[in-house]
């Protein structure tokens, strides 16, 4: 009981982390980017891909010591639907990352650089297309946890 308290408290607090870092990536991206907010964008990032890398620990953990057991987990299309979702983001996500990666490179070579207009842009709207898929993943947890099945 204590195991599986322990594992969902850490898988939640994962969420919020996940969550919290590409908040603040929106907002970032929101205004001015600059060589300082492009500092941080990649500093945050690099923060966003290790908690999704240990939040999918935490829920294989859960999955294997949880309560609930496998059997409950493989069995649940809304499981199903969830993982699949958390997939496309992770994939959607590499999208700011590679122009993240390619300013902190041009920052390297020239602390002045501003990315292009158009590249935040797209930032941007992929962050926002991956907050639009957190919030339809937490609906599908919810669904999850309260229906085995249709």
């Amino acid at each position: 009981m204590m195991t599986d308290l322990l594992l969902a408290a850490l898988h939640h607090l994962l969420v919020f982390g996940l969550v919290s870092m590409l908040v603040a990536e929106a907002v970032l991206l929101r205004g001015t980017v600059d060589a300082g907010v492009a500092r941080r964008l990649t500093g945050l990032d690099t923060g966003y891909g290790a908690t999704a890398v240990l939040l999918l620990g935490a829920g294989v953990l859960r999955l294997l010591y949880g309560i609930k057991g496998w059997d409950f987990y493989l069995h649940n299309p809304w499981f199903h639907a969830k993982i699949g979702l958390y997939v496309l983001t992770g994939l959607l996500s590499a999208l700011p990352t590679l122009n993240f990666l390619r300013w902190r490179r041009a920052l390297r070579h020239d602390p002045g650089f501003v990315p292009p207009a158009a590249d935040v842009a797209r930032a941007r709207r992929v962050v926002r297309i991956e907050l639009a898929a957190v919030a339809v993943i937490f609906v599908l947890a919810a669904a999850m946890a309260r229906y085995g099945g249709f």
